[in-house]
């Protein structure tokens, strides 16, 4: 039955579109709220419910792709009393008429509208026949892939050594396969830690046996008889059975944009997730809240939990407190708060036995109050006291 079928005959719905982790969960939210109110949710896949960030240490757990998910779309449509349509792509947005227009043609009117399109994996350009052949993990479908892959394989080169890219590599490793790790910055982590953090991680995960090349970036990937030859920026050349892309993700923002809202490196919104058209709102990783898009779990809660509130008649502003980032990365644990604005970094590397520990602390240089912080190996036991003396008085 189609997404327009069901709405017929009655209120129009609250629509969302995206049955990721924020469009999930803020029909949730709101369904504590309000029980009665149609509701339609929008997938383009399946619709099955998993944790995305399990995609990354799922080797490690023993766990199959199919395990991953918890429920599926049937399950999730009786858990919401909602309507899920799924393998479905919204073609246009029509924000004067209070509807948007499904890829069948078919035209579906919304109460209000929740955009939780998500983000696609950034590529970049590389030169060589092997280049289109690199494989990217964005979803369930791609992992599902992705592990087909590595039954005939041992090489794994990784693009990119940010949060995704490390904890990939972790989890490889520790299965058994030689990992290559590169990326242009000159440590890993660069965008989470400081720098002397980000040396030290770099060590741990060299000593779990991850080759990493930081400081080069890939000039072309050439198909071989068995897998690929990446010629590196440094000259050196390097072999692996399979590529994998984790260089961050680009929002989705075409849906919008095309229907005349406001965007920039996301879908534009204020501080209540409400989008430059009327009932039209945004959140999760294809959202610029309040100037910032916010990729990661917590915020991505705490902006459903404030926006189904505001759904359900009771407008309230999303608040971010300090909010910790977990690298799952078994070789050197990591919990970073990255702090809001410039600050003073202090590290201190090494902590009795426990060569890899390391505590870097952000200060504001007017106050002296803490910021932000980076904790590593050992050093994650602090996280619950550093939180608190971050937390308003």
């Amino acid at each position: 039955m189609s997404a327009q079928t069901q709405a017929q005959g009655g209120p129009a719905p609250l629509v969302i579109v995206g049955t990721g982790l924020a469009g999930y969960t803020v029909a949730r939210e709101w369904r504590k709220l309000d029980s009665e109110t149609p509701l339609v949710l929008l997938s383009r896949d399946d619709g099955r419910f998993y944790s995305k960030p399990a995609l990354s240490n799922a080797l490690a757990q023993k766990k199959e792709p199919d395990q991953l998910a918890t429920f599926d779309a049937a399950a999730m449509a009786t858990q919401l009393r909602a309507r899920i349509a799924t393998h479905c792509d919204v073609r246009r947005l029509l924000p004067d008429a209070h509807s948007i227009v499904l890829d069948s043609g078919e035209v579906l009117r919304y109460r209000a509208l929740v955009l939780a399109t998500g983000a696609d994996a950034r590529r970049v350009p590389i030169e060589g026949d092997g280049a289109d052949d690199v494989l990217s993990v964005n979803d369930l479908a791609d992992y599902v892939r992705f592990r087909e892959t590595l039954r005939t394989c041992r090489s794994v080169a990784i693009l990119g050594a940010g949060l995704i890219g490390c904890e990939f590599a972790n989890d490889l490793v520790a299965a058994g396969h030689a990992v290559t790790l590169v990326d242009p910055a000159d440590a890993p982590l660069s965008r989470l830690l400081p720098s002397e953090a980000a040396a030290v991680f770099g060590r741990a995960l060299a000593a779990a046996g991850i080759d990493l090349r930081a400081g080069v970036s890939v000039n072309s990937i050439a198909r071989c008889p068995r897998g690929y030859r990446l010629l590196l920026s440094d000259g050196t050349r390097l072999d692996a059975d399979v590529v994998l892309s984790a260089i961050g993700l680009a929002p989705r923002i075409a849906l919008a944009r095309d229907a005349g809202l406001e965007v920039a490196d996301g879908i534009v919104t204020d501080a209540w997730c409400r989008t430059s058209a009327p009932d039209i709102y945004a959140l999760g990783d294809c959202a610029a809240i309040d100037g910032r898009v916010r990729p990661y779990v917590l915020p991505i809660m705490h902006a459903a939990r404030a926006l189904a509130q505001g759904l359900a008649g009771k407008l309230t502003r999303v608040e971010f407190p300090a909010m910790p980032v977990i690298v799952k990365t078994p070789a050197i644990p990591a919990v970073v708060v990255t702090p809001a604005a410039q600050g003073r970094w202090s590290t201190t590397v090494g902590m009795g036995d426990a060569p890899h520990a390391a505590r870097a602390l952000c200060e504001d240089p007017e106050t002296g109050r803490i910021t932000g912080f980076a904790l590593l190996d050992a050093a994650t036991a602090e996280k619950a006291s550093l939180l608190k003396a971050m937390a308003p008085a």
